[in-house]
C-alpha cells in the first residue's frame, strides 16, 4: 500500500488522458464524416459514368444516322454530276457529229 496516490495526482493524470480521449473521438467524428462524403463521391462517380456510357452509346448511333445521311446527299450530288457529264458529252458527241456531217 505504499504505491498508493492521492486524489489530486489521480485527478492531475486522468485529465490529460479524457482530453485525448475527446481529440480522438473528434478526429474519429471527423474520418467517418469524411469516409461517408468519398462512399458518396464514389456513388456519384459510378453514376456518371453510367450516364455517359449510355451518353455514348447514342452518340454512336446519331454518328451512324449522321454518315448515312450524309452519303446519301453525296450520293445524290455524285449521280447529278454523272447525268451532267453524260449529257455535256452527249452534247459534244452530237456537235462534232453535226460538223462531220453525220445527221
Amino acid at each position: 500500500m505504499d504505491n498508493l496516490i492521492t486524489r489530486a495526482e489521480h485527478e492531475e493524470f486522468r485529465r490529460p488522458i479524457e482530453e485525448e480521449n475527446k481529440r480522438q473521438d473528434r478526429r474519429l467524428e471527423l474520418l467517418e464524416h469524411t469516409v461517408q462524403q468519398i462512399s458518396d463521391l464514389t456513388t456519384s462517380v459510378e453514376k456518371l459514368a453510367i450516364s455517359m456510357e449510355g451518353m455514348l452509346r447514342e452518340q454512336e448511333k446519331q454518328g451512324r444516322r449522321l454518315e448515312t445521311l450524309e452519303d446519301r446527299d453525296g450520293a445524290m450530288w455524285r449521280k447529278i454530276v454523272a447525268y451532267g457529264a453524260t449529257a455535256l458529252i452527249g452534247i459534244f458527241i452530237g456537235y462534232i457529229a453535226q460538223q462531220l456531217g453525220l445527221n
